[in-house]
């Protein structure tokens, strides 16, 4: 009996140091993986409305642009200038980038290229010389709902003048809305509904090795427009690609805000039609893109 005991005590023995190596692979594993192939993300600004909401979650992929300090997890490496594989983005993409005073996730759109000359009058993109066509759109509709338009008690207040009351008596803010389609086709939505000053800049060259980026919700964007701290919380002009950490490729789900703790309320709380949309800009030909040049503001 005493021998048979002790057989079965030692069978059950639990290898701890097997049990925590296993564990660490596989958080390398998670970390490589987010490092230098995709990770999720998640929106907590309304600076890209009217096409990426409050409580959107998506996947970011990592390789399109290179490798750069700005790839790893947690941003654990020192800010650098180096960059492995590298390639430039594309007008219109939507990025992932980390301002020059903060270690945080911006994201936007890509607006300008490396040696792109740009400025902004009343508005309008004025790029390499030539205004950037912007088409008057049906005003997109969005839920009236603090989580879904803004985080901000001014940008909610801003938006009041826009409140309407659909039949079916539910209310959304219909704001001024226009698709705006840049040099290589890339066409998307903006909402752009009030002057301010980031309306207007005056013409700068893009240097070599750096993008200039903007939110598709104008005039609720700190982008390359606007200063970076202390002054600001902008990205303080045109961004390195080395500072700029992937590509946004599609959303995986989207919440209202409306849920809970209870994860019986995240079913109730999805947005329909939002999960798996893909967020690469739809591209027109040179063609379809007659009549887009008016003045839309």
């Amino acid at each position: 009996m005493t021998a048979s005991h002790s057989k079965d005590t030692s069978k059950k023995k639990v290898n701890w140091f097997a049990e925590l190596r296993g564990l660490a692979l596989m958080l390398l594993a998670v970390l490589a993986f987010h490092t230098l192939i995709a990770k999720p993300f998640y929106i907590p600004s309304a600076s890209m409305v009217p096409n990426l909401l409050v409580g959107d979650r998506l996947v970011v992929s990592k390789y399109p642009y290179g490798w750069s300090w700005v790839s790893a997890s947690f941003h654990l490496l020192p800010r650098s200038e180096w960059r492995i594989a590298p390639s430039t983005p594309q007008y219109g993409d939507i990025v992932i980038a980390v301002p020059p005073d903060k270690n945080e996730d911006y994201i936007k759109r890509v607006i300008g290229l490396p040696g792109d000359r740009i400025a902004l009058v009343n508005g309008q993109i004025i790029l390499n010389g030539e205004p950037v066509p912007q088409q008057v759109e049906p005003p997109v509709r969005i839920p009236v709902s603090e989580q879904q338009m803004c985080n901000g008690i001014h940008c909610l207040s801003d938006f009041e003048p826009y409140r309407t009351r659909l039949p079916d008596g539910s209310q959304v803010y219909e704001p001024p809305t226009y698709r705006e389609t840049l040099p290589n086709g890339a066409t998307y939505l903006i909402i752009d509904h009030m002057k301010q000053p980031l309306d207007n800049m005056a013409e700068i060259t893009i240097p070599e090795g750096h993008v200039f980026l903007m939110g598709d919700n104008r005039d609720h964007s700190a982008d390359s427009r606007a200063p970076a701290g202390p002054f600001g919380n902008g990205l303080g002009g045109p961004v390195p690609i080395a500072d700029v950490g992937g590509r946004a490729e599609f959303i995986t789900f989207s919440l209202d805000g409306s849920e809970s703790w209870n994860p019986l309320s995240w079913f109730s709380s999805l947005r329909p039609g939002r999960s798996w949309t893909s967020l690469r800009p739809a591209l027109v030909t040179e063609g379809d893109t007659e009549g887009t040049g008016d003045g839309a503001q």
